[in-house]
């Protein structure tokens, strides 16, 4: 049962990479001969300024992102959680944004930016500005997967016994006390998982930053997922293909970082 899955991630993953992997060490344009050229490529990335920004950029926007959608959703879930009114349809609104075409998304709110939000930025849009284009990336991203944030958040919250805050209340406990005390904790397993899957997803941001800014102004917003298929498109195959081993080798270390956390957290919930 398990050796067809195996054979086609073999063949349509694993081998293509092992082979891009192999290029990287030549100057293949993606056409034509190459010769071998050992770690030229990868010298000339540490000095390409670009490149270095793409890597600057993705990181950061990666550590805002996860700690904005996370603080909004689990704000959110906790309300929509409570005894209010229209509780039912004020959660299908909010899962509104999530179902949306991310590309569909980032023109509407490239609209909004430039032409119905009063300017407040050096009379220029945030996103013609080179320091603030990475802030309306990060609006627009977290207003797009909150949601999907959330939906955890809410199953974890409906986890935890009502007789818990029925106790914290008998003992005068407020609102704030609770939730430091008693919601958070319990909750913690939950906001390890949601940064964990955050934090790997804006690793990857690409279809935002296209339709939003298009990397612009001039490179500040381009992401290393952008880098490389610009660069692959350009002709630049071995150079892009030792970018994408390192960001690889990048992205293994932080998910080993981030599997080494989450084991912690098993042992200390066990």
């Amino acid at each position: 049962m398990l050796f067809p899955a195996v054979a086609l991630f073999t063949i349509f993953i694993t081998l293509p990479g092992l082979v891009g992997m192999v290029l990287s060490f030549t100057n293949y344009a993606g056409f034509g001969a190459w010769k071998w050229i050992g770690f030229k490529n990868y010298d000339s990335l540490f000095h390409d300024s670009t490149i270095m920004g793409s890597y600057k950029f993705t990181l950061l926007f990666a550590v805002v992102t996860t700690v904005v959608v996370n603080v909004c959703a689990l704000f959110l879930a906790v309300a929509l959680n409570s005894k209010i009114r229209f509780k039912r349809t004020l959660r299908s609104i909010f899962f509104v944004p999530m179902v949306l075409s991310g590309i569909v998304v980032a023109y509407v709110f490239q609209y909004i930016f430039g032409f119905e939000i009063p300017s407040i930025f050096g009379g220029q849009s945030m996103l013609a500005s080179s320091h603030w284009a990475w802030l309306g990336v990060v609006i627009v991203t977290a207003w797009q997967t909150i949601p999907s944030a959330m939906v955890i958040y809410l199953a974890g919250l409906v986890a935890i016994p009502g007789e818990v805050y029925e106790a914290a209340a008998m003992d005068g406990a407020t609102s704030w006390r609770q939730f430091r005390s008693i919601t958070f904790p319990l909750m913690a397993g939950y906001v390890v998982i949601n940064t964990i899957l955050s934090f790997k997803n804006y690793l990857n941001v690409y279809d935002v930053v296209v339709g939003l800014t298009g990397g612009g102004p001039g490179t500040s917003t381009t992401s290393v997922a952008m880098g490389l298929f610009n660069g692959f498109n350009s002709g630049d195959y071995a150079y892009s293909m030792a970018n994408a081993v390192i960001f690889f080798i990048i992205t293994v270390i932080i998910a080993l970082l981030q599997l080494r956390l989450m084991k912690g957290r098993e042992v200390s919930f066990s």
